[in-house]
């Protein structure tokens, strides 16, 4: 015969306990999520720093103009809408380039910067050739955010490109794809490094209008910052040289009397001219001039290009291209 035994109190208590503890974790998780709620909703603004100081930019962003050539490359792959850019600097490799639904504020030489007013921008990420109207941009719209990511004469350059890519990655929320690209650069440059060999010497040059023109060490925008950046033995030096965009005018002949064992060849008019008549590709340039015939770097074909955009583009992104490339120059040669 089955008896039924009534639950003893300590039973009950237990029993109690486990309820009051369910409830409590239950109390606990709610307050979890609760607070990971608020933490999303407070996330409506960004605190960043550029050359100019500390902004702080309301979230979301809306509408964003763009000037710096630096960054174009950067936004394009992220896919941030734009509302106005400098559409006439920019290669044909950008998509923006054709995207008519973008106000173009032309090239840096005749801008129109009153078309800025028009669409009431949020941020503007100037800089590169138009560093010289952030005052005016500042003050047609002055609710704005005007930016300024070009890299700084006294830091250390790969440094300042990441900088740019940091500071975009945390406006428009893109810092796990701002992070990529700074390994994708490190990456690229280690890869240099560990293939290049200090004894070979190197020679930096721009093609333009059929012409070679030497890019000194150091000195420029392009070139310069690869040789300490890289660790690069210079094939010459020359005394005050310029930053001109084509190169200084030193004679071809004083070029392959350095023998470079490496030529690094930017071709200006690819970015810009590719499709005039009279374009002359930076290796036909090359290789058609009988002083540099018996140059080493010539002889072995190590003479490596940078990418065809380089000129109207300078991003990260093309120094990681042509980095990698390069390295697989370098590679190939050992």
């Amino acid at each position: 015969m089955s008896m039924i035994r009534p639950l003893s109190a300590l039973s009950l208590v237990a029993a109690s306990a486990l309820v009051l503890a369910g409830c409590a974790s239950d109390d606990t998780a709610a307050a979890e999520d609760s607070a990971a709620e608020s933490t999303t909703e407070a996330a409506t603004s960004v605190t960043i720093t550029d050359n100019n100081g500390e902004h702080t930019i309301e979230l979301p962003v809306e509408s964003v103009v763009a000037t710096d050539n630096r960054t174009f490359q950067t936004l394009d792959d992220w896919g941030i809408e734009l509302t106005a850019a400098a559409r006439s600097l920019m290669p044909t490799t950008i998509s923006y380039k054709d995207d008519e639904s973008i106000i173009d504020l032309g090239s840096h030489r005749e801008p129109d910067l009153e078309s800025i007013v028009a669409v009431d921008p949020d941020v503007v990420i100037n800089g590169q050739r138009f560093t010289q109207f952030e005052e005016q941009i500042a003050e047609l719209v002055p609710d704005a955010t005007v930016l300024s990511l070009d890299p700084r004469d006294d830091e250390a350059f790969d440094a300042e490109l990441k900088r740019q890519v940091e500071v975009l990655g945390q406006i428009f929320g893109k810092e796990a794809e701002a992070e990529q690209i700074e390994a994708d650069f490190d990456a690229a440059v280690e890869r240099v490094k560990a293939a290049y060999d200090s004894e070979d010497s190197v020679m930096s040059v721009i093609t333009s209008g059929g012409e070679i023109g030497y890019s000194a060490p150091g000195v420029g925008r392009t070139f310069g910052p690869l040789y300490d950046l890289l660790g690069l033995t210079p094939a010459l030096e020359v005394d005050d040289s310029s930053t001109d965009h084509q190169g200084d005018d030193i004679s071809v002949e004083a070029i392959a009397d350095s023998n470079p064992d490496w030529l690094l060849v930017m071709d200006r008019d690819a970015a810009v001219s590719a499709d005039d008549p009279e374009y002359v590709a930076g290796a036909d340039v090359i290789e058609a001039s009988e002083p540099l015939a018996n140059v080493t770097a010539v002889k072995d074909a190590q003479v490596v290009y940078m990418p065809a955009d380089t000129y109207t583009n300078e991003s990260i992104q093309t120094y990681t291209e042509f980095f990698n490339e390069l390295a697989d120059a370098l590679e190939a040669a050992k």
